[in-house]
């Protein structure tokens, strides 16, 4: 955030314990510590229940810590967006330099006692991810090139991938796949949403495909993703990890995702705006469900396994 743009930002400062934890982006982190409980519980090696407790918290506090970093950042551009103009520093309720050491002493808090709790391993991960995402995404690619919510979307893929670690010490294909299914999901996800806010990421400066590329540019990269997504998301049913109860779930939502993407690449601005993106904002409400039901599969995959039904014969 420039010296200049934090002018803009009310610096009361007097908010409540819920808009600091609102810094801490409460939906997304839900999605965190649900990916990195099934990473940490469909991985070979069991873990002590009050490990696996306090390592997925400390995990879902490092998330928070990334967020309330992001927050700061990006409190010049979140005053000027409709979607992020509430937020609690755009909004005055909490300053923006309370925001930043939130952030990092929940971050350096978060790292240190997954450390303890777990293994070091998992903590290094962990430090990267909120590295990744705060540095990396927010202070680089966000505002730099269209290209921010692809590359920028592992900081998000990464939990499952630490949860595994914190069981088994290690990264393995299975961790991996885990990792792209999130991976390949953002952009399609984030570019349908970017389809109908339509003026926030322009007026905001921040280079989104629909501002660089155009919007028929856009829609043929949700297309293109969405097929990769679906063969991903499926195949990922034949693995270790898999089993025919994911694999039903898999067919059936990326069915209806890949139906729903076509759908968006076949309709033009006129199209959209007649039915005020009713398509789009369709699509957006599936991909906020989809990971949670796939990776739910594979919790009952692994629930399954543990009576001797779930996965595939060997």
């Amino acid at each position: 955030m420039s010296d200049a743009s934090i002018d803009t930002v009310v610096q009361r400062g007097e908010g409540s314990f819920g808009d600091y934890f609102a810094l801490m982006k409460p939906r997304v982190m839900s999605l965190v510590v649900f990916t990195a409980m099934v990473g940490l519980l469909v991985a070979p090696v069991s873990v002590h229940p009050f490990v696996g407790f306090c390592s997925v918290l400390f995990i879902a506090i490092g998330a928070g810590a990334s967020g309330a970093l992001n927050m700061w950042w990006d409190a010049d551009i979140d005053v000027i967006m409709r979607r992020t103009s509430s937020r609690p520093i755009p909004a005055g309720k909490v300053a923006p330099d309370e925001a930043l050491a939130l952030g990092v002493a929940l971050s350096g808090f978060a790292v240190v006692m997954l450390g303890l709790a777990a293994n070091w391993a998992a903590a290094g991960l962990l430090a990267f991810t909120i590295f990744f995402y705060a540095v990396v995404y927010t202070m680089w690619l966000k505002r730099s090139t269209p290209q921010n919510i692809v590359i920028g979307g592992a900081a998000g893929a990464f939990p499952p991938m630490i949860g595994w670690v914190v069981a088994t010490g290690s990264v393995s294909i299975e961790a991996i796949l885990m990792f792209a299914l999130i991976f390949v999901w953002t952009p399609p996800h984030f570019w349908a949403l970017a389809l109908f806010m339509k003026s926030d990421y322009d007026n905001a400066g921040v280079p989104m495909l629909t501002v660089t590329h155009g919007r028929r540019t856009t829609r043929r990269h949700i297309w293109a993703y969405t097929l990769l997504l679906a063969a991903l998301a499926i195949g990922m049913g034949m693995t270790s990890i898999g089993g025919p109860f994911y694999l039903a779930v898999a067919v059936v939502l990326n069915a209806m995702f890949v139906l729903g993407a076509w759908k968006i690449l076949r309709r033009d601005e006129a199209d959209a705006e007649t039915d005020g993106y009713a398509v789009e904002k369709s699509f957006f409400r599936l991909s906020l469900i989809y990971l949670f039901l796939h990776f739910g599969a594979l919790w009952v995959e692994a629930i399954l396994r543990s009576f001797g039904y779930g996965g595939w014969p060997a």
